[in-house]
């Protein structure tokens, strides 16, 4: 019996590249398979991560901004930050590179069906939240799921990801955005203005029959959560993504650790309620 190479990636080709920010430190790759049966394998749910490979660069973990409702590619948003991340940056449609995954645990689907689900995101890290929102949005899927409120922020205009699908969401009657920035000069912005943590408090989702997913900066996390107990959601129903802790996606180089855990393999999604057993990362 052939047994799969956790540490072979597969072979993918570089369809296409969108710069989407301002700044030029986010791209979002999509990603064709060169073999079809490495496809039917590379089998995922919201919430889950891969390793992006380069030959004689590295790899990185990155989150999965595609939703596997979305059939013969894969998206990853990159940010530029590291060697890794600034080659891949400079690199055009049809170059080759490598996947490996996919990798974590997801988000609780099975769980969040039935329930009303609040979104949370801050800047680059909304890149598995928008696989969910486009997850939840299928037509298949969207009766499974009451109401979506999406709660989306970044420092300014320029930073935020996916500003067409932003604008198509915003237009639905079927999901509430609330987008914001921290700030902005811009006269023609018609969204919020403040940070996630005080727009969250403001619009107040009900938490009654309802998950909370946050995902983001550690800052925006700390102060966010507060304002989530403060509405009423429970520990148990606050689900977070430790995805700035991922390092080689199969637990064995031991550097994702956080007390008994193994964020590459017993997460990136851990509840609250799990989280609080665990050395604080807030």
């Amino acid at each position: 019996m052939k047994v799969n190479n956790p540490y072979l990636p597969y072979p993918v080709r570089i369809e296409s590249i969108v710069t989407e920010s301002e700044d030029r430190n986010q791209k979002t790759f999509k990603l064709v398979f060169l073999n079809p049966e490495d496809e039917a394998k590379f089998k995922y749910m919201p919430g889950q991560f891969a390793e992006l490979s380069v030959a004689g660069q590295g790899e990185i973990p990155i989150g999965i901004a595609s939703s596997p409702t979305e059939k013969g590619f894969i998206k990853f948003t990159v940010n530029k930050v590291g060697k890794v991340s600034r080659y891949l940056h400079n690199m055009k449609a049809g170059d080759i590179i490598g996947v490996r995954g996919p990798l974590g645990n997801s988000y609780p689907w099975e769980t969040l069906q039935g329930k009303n689900v609040v979104i949370i995101g801050g800047g680059f890290a909304f890149t598995t939240l928008r696989s969910s929102i486009i997850y939840m949005l299928e037509p298949e899927n969207r009766p499974k799921y009451g109401n979506i409120d999406v709660v989306y922020g970044a420092r300014f205009p320029g930073l935020l990801l996916y500003k067409d699908e932003l604008a198509a969401w915003e237009r639905r009657d079927d999901i509430n955005m609330h987008i914001t920035v921290d700030g902005t000069t811009d006269p023609n912005w018609k969204y919020n203005v403040g940070f996630v943590p005080a727009v969250t408090k403001a619009k107040a989702p009900s938490a009654e029959n309802s998950y909370a997913i946050i995902c983001g900066p550690p800052i925006m996390i700390k102060f966010t959560l507060p304002v989530l107990t403060e509405l009423g959601f429970p520990p148990d129903r606050i689900i977070s993504s430790l995805e700035l802790r991922m390092k080689c996606g199969i637990g064995i180089c031991g550097r994702c650790n956080i007390g008994t855990e193994y964020v590459c393999k017993d997460g990136p999604v851990f509840t609250l309620e799990k989280l609080s057993t665990l050395p604080n990362e807030y």
